[in-house]
């Protein structure tokens, strides 16, 4: 008779071994879902948007880069832009640097020089 509730009792735990491996990876699933949502899908809709808007840019616009400055494009290679960041004497003022660098596009006649 003592043999067989232990029998029983390995049998039980056996059955419960499955439902204690559900119960582990169930949340972790559910814990990648809400990052997914809400962090990863997220950054990946902005970074689509700021390379649409990086091969958009076109001579003249004006532009802020990540730095802070705000400069009118003068023009625009595969890679690069140049900025016009201000004039002096006359003279433009003007700054190469990477596509990537811009963070946003300026309203129209939002820079005076």
């Amino acid at each position: 008779m003592f043999f067989i509730s232990d029998a029983l009792a390995a049998d039980a735990a056996q059955a419960g071994g499955m439902e204690g491996f559900l119960m582990q990876v169930v949340p972790l699933i559910v814990i990648f879902a809400v990052f997914w949502f809400f962090l990863i899908r997220p950054q990946q809709k902005r970074q689509k948007e700021h390379m649409k808007m990086c091969e958009s840019l076109t001579r003249g616009d004006e532009v802020m880069t990540l730095g802070g400055l705000s400069g009118r494009i003068e023009s625009v290679d595969d890679q690069t832009i140049a900025l016009q960041v201000a004039s002096v004497d006359g003279k433009a003022v003007v700054v190469r640097m990477q596509r990537a660098s811009v963070q946003m596009v300026l309203p129209k006649g939002s820079l005076k020089f």
